[in-house]
């Protein structure tokens, strides 16, 4: 005989307990919080669909709003709808309040919870909107059928816990409604980014509620993303008339900011050459041609200096060390055969020639003018 299966009662709830948190930890999040004119409901949906809703209205001061699968949350919303009609309808209007709407899901979600084979993975919160904001119920209601009374505000789904430290830090009941979906905003999109950082909600994947105070009897209103983009804050937008110039900086005198001022470093090995100064460039010539005429001009000034010291050079070694006009002595046959009226005549014009056209280091005969 084979032994049934069995597991303790203990281990049983732990295993649906983790469960249902799992499935409520995958859902996106939702904040209710009470501001000085009403309750807002603001949910994060992925798609902006405008019919499956996260929030939505129950009576007429009491509002729902709940994180988790679709399907379960959506009974459980269509379920107090209709008892709250039951009990207007054979009572009074003002017999409905949200803490028996409360009590009545919490009492919902514990019989399941204890007794079906799979627990709902939802979270819900009824709130209902008194005459000022220390009159607002907020409940909470978990899976397992706790039923908690919060003050200020409520967050579920996803990384409730962080989302709760910042909201607690920046949160006050006499706000305004644009800076009640600023901190709202704010706290939903403090954990989600890379690296831990903050992640941006624009307002398509938005859903925002409000339960109006000043409201006679049905207060629940629904927020338009059109005006949903007017109460968030934005970076503002300067529009330039048409028509207006609008200076543009000269790219000259970006270039001095950038660079420091005096000339450019010279371009040591395996470094590319540095930019050329601002006053090249404000110039007007241009970089290569201003780098081009210096070149140019200390190249003809290097020519013109050597040519001058080879000439130099050249009349210093065909004058003897002798009195002036003393040449050089010459061979004792060319001194024999010339005439003795020519001798300084045409032995310093011949070996001037000669020197000058056969020195290979004077450049004064073939340089082009």
């Amino acid at each position: 005989m084979t032994m049934p299966f069995y597991a303790s009662v203990e281990q049983i709830m732990r295993d649906r307990s983790e469960l249902a948190r799992k499935g409520i930890a995958r859902g996106r999040s939702v904040a209710v919080l009470s501001y000085a004119d009403g309750v807002l409901f603001i949910a994060e949906t992925q798609n902006a669909s405008t019919a499956l809703r996260k929030v939505s209205e129950i009576y007429d001061r009491i509002g729902f709003a709940a994180v988790g699968r679709y399907s379960e949350f959506d009974n459980l919303r269509t379920a107090g709808i209709r008892l709250a009609d039951m009990r207007g309808y054979s009572y009074d209007r003002r017999d409905v309040s949200g803490r028996q709407l409360a009590n009545s899901y919490a009492h919902a979600l514990n019989s399941i919870f204890t007794e079906q084979q799979k627990p709902y993975e939802v979270e819900l919160c009824v709130a209902e909107v008194g005459k000022d904001p220390e009159s607002d119920q907020l409940y909470r209601i978990t899976y397992d059928g706790s039923i908690v009374d919060e003050r200020g505000f409520v967050i579920m789904g996803g990384q409730a816990e962080a989302m709760t430290l910042t909201m607690r830090e920046i949160y006050h009941a006499d706000m305004s409604l644009a800076e009640a979906i600023e901190l709202a905003v704010r706290a939903l999109a403090s954990v989600g980014g890379s690296n831990g950082e903050p992640r941006e909600l624009p307002p398509d994947q938005l859903e925002v509620a409000i339960l109006e105070r000043s409201r006679p009897q049905r207060a629940f209103r629904r927020i338009s993303r059109e005006a949903l983009v007017e109460l968030l804050p934005s970076t503002a937008v300067v529009d330039v008339p048409v028509g207006v110039d609008v200076p543009v900086a000269d790219a000259a005198s970006e270039v001095a900011e950038v660079l420091p001022p005096g000339p450019p470093p010279e371009p040591q090995p395996g470094r590319p050459p540095a930019m050329p100064r601002p006053a090249d460039v404000e110039a007007g010539a241009g970089v290569g041609v201003g780098v081009r005429a210096d070149s140019e001009a200390e190249t003809d000034a290097t020519i013109t200096t050597d040519t001058d010291a080879e000439v130099a050079t050249a009349g210093r070694t065909d004058v003897g060390d002798g009195p002036a006009g003393d040449v050089d002595a010459e061979p004792s046959g060319a001194t024999e055969d010339a005439e003795p009226g020519n001798d300084s005549g045409n032995d310093s014009g011949n070996d001037s020639g000669n020197d000058s056209d056969n020195d290979p280091d004077n450049n004064s005969g073939n340089d082009p003018a």
